[in-house]
């Protein structure tokens, strides 16, 4: 089968990442897939043109809205997969929510990361209604589509890492100014693209504070400069803090090295869909510290995979929290670079190898036999 594969495509962001995890799977099923940037088109009529030109079958968008409104009214079938801010933040603005409500209901198949984004979609477009048996078209329409409760699946995201080898970790420290042996050092890794839902300067001022006392402690953040205002104030901010550096974008093998060499990683987003960090640092058996949102509490329990937190000051905290660890969950000594040996507890490898199968036996089938 021959599919469009819609999403957009900022390098080294999560959303390109996936999909192109995705692309990947789908390919290795068998599928010829095309993933083209949704930010290349500017209207449905734009994709109509490229899918007769590549005579494509079917399509998948990653991101309800901004994938899925350029699929509609073009004639072939197509499924959703929830990016994350289409469910957590687009949803709250009127037009969008609108037009997502109509993508949803002509797609033939949506994907969740987890329940509670299936909830979340359930609960804003697919609440039950009763058919306009006064017109044919109507209730023809209504008896076509799905039930929710059939159209929408919950698939977790599949992770594969692949530290590069190679990857000097001294070198790094060097090149992000932390003149410090690697052998008493905590870096606390924050990666994600420079824009405000990502909300890195989140935990700027704690970390600052917990490195002022303890100079060991640094936060480096890593990730492309994705909003080009939100990105200056967050260098200007980097700047004047002790204890903070700001990392441009990095290769996906050098990333997961430099995750592996951490002390913890931490994620301050205001929305996440399913963290492709979280999932990486997890797979890695690096401790993780996540902001308290339905994305990141849906992958990481709370001191039994991780450590959820709803205030910076929880940071300035961490040292007085060790015994608490010791005795709730059995750590050894959390201030102890040797803590990541005794973090198999975070190993929650989700079987990545069952995706394209599962992708493709709630979407692909579905769009055979519909």
């Amino acid at each position: 089968m021959r599919l469009l594969f819609l999403a957009v495509l900022r390098r080294h962001t999560g959303n390109a990442v996936t999909a192109q995890r995705v692309r990947d799977h789908l390919e290795a099923a068998g599928h010829v897939c095309i993933l083209k940037d949704a930010f290349d088109f500017e209207s449905p009529s734009e994709i109509s043109n490229f899918i007769k030109a590549e005579n494509l079958e079917a399509a998948v968008a990653l991101h309800l809205y901004r994938g899925g409104r350029l699929l509609q009214g073009n004639g072939i079938p197509f499924g959703i997969i929830f990016g994350g801010t289409d469910l957590n933040e687009d949803v709250n603005q009127g037009d969008k929510n609108k037009v997502m409500g109509k993508v949803l209901e002509e797609a033939r198949f949506a994907v969740a990361f987890t329940e509670s984004m299936k909830e979340t979609a359930q609960r804003q477009w697919l609440k039950y209604r009763k058919p306009d048996r006064s017109h044919w078209l109507s209730y023809a329409r209504f008896m076509a589509q799905p039930h929710a409760k059939d159209k929408i699946y919950v698939q977790s995201q599949g992770i594969a890492t692949v530290p590069n080898t190679a990857f000097n970790w001294n070198t790094f420290l060097q090149h992000s100014e932390i003149n410090q042996s690697a052998d008493n050092l905590h870096v606390f890794l924050l990666i994600c693209g420079l824009r405000q839902v990502k909300d890195p300067l989140y935990l700027v001022d704690a970390f600052s504070e917990w490195h002022q006392e303890e100079p060991n402690i640094y936060m480096v953040i890593v990730g492309p400069e994705v909003d080009p205002v939100f990105t200056r104030e967050v260098k200007a901010k980097v700047k004047r803090t002790p204890g903070v550096r700001l990392i441009r974008e990095m290769a996906q093998e050098d990333l997961h090295a430099v995750m592996k060499n951490c002390f913890a990683l931490v994620n301050s987003s205001v929305s996440e869909g399913m963290s492709a960090a979280i999932l990486e640092a997890m797979d890695l058996e690096v401790p993780v510290l996540a902001r308290n949102i339905p994305g990141n509490s849906a992958v990481v329990k709370h001191e039994v995979t991780g450590l959820l937190f709803s205030d910076p000051q929880v940071i300035k905290n961490l040292p007085a929290m060790q015994k608490t660890w010791v005795q709730s969950l059995g750590w050894e000594d959390p201030l102890e670079k040797g803590m990541a040996a005794h973090f198999s507890i975070l190993a929650w490898r989700i079987p990545w190898t069952e995706e394209p199968g599962g992708l493709q036996s709630m979407g692909l089938q579905r769009v055979r036999h519909d």
